[in-house]
């Protein structure tokens, strides 16, 4: 019994990052443009940790274009800025986005 419980603590462990901020993100209407592992209008959450992988700066890079919006980086439709983030929502939003795998 010990056993099955300590697998199953671990498991919520282990997968919990993945849900961390998952409703942050569903709340501040980021999922409108954007999901975990498939582009919609955006890129996917995981192509965008893929690609700023291994970068210092990645997280102070998104949680201001999660603020801002940004261009040119990911095609030709630009991510308006969203106001309704706040900054520590955006360092929030971001470091989740880069734990992706």
């Amino acid at each position: 019994m010990k056993r099955i419980l300590f697998a199953l603590t671990l498991a919520a462990c282990v997968t919990a990052p993945a849900f961390a901020d998952q409703a942050l993100a569903t709340a501040k209407n980021c999922m409108a443009c954007h999901a975990v592992d498939k582009k919609l209008v955006g890129p996917s959450y995981k192509d965008v940790a893929k690609k700023y992988a291994g970068q210092k700066d990645a997280a102070d890079k998104l949680a201001v274009k999660i603020i801002k919006g940004g261009s040119g980086v990911w095609g030709a439709v630009p991510m308006p800025a969203n106001a309704q983030v706040n900054e520590a929502e955006s360092k929030k939003l971001a470091a989740w986005v880069l734990s992706l795998k």
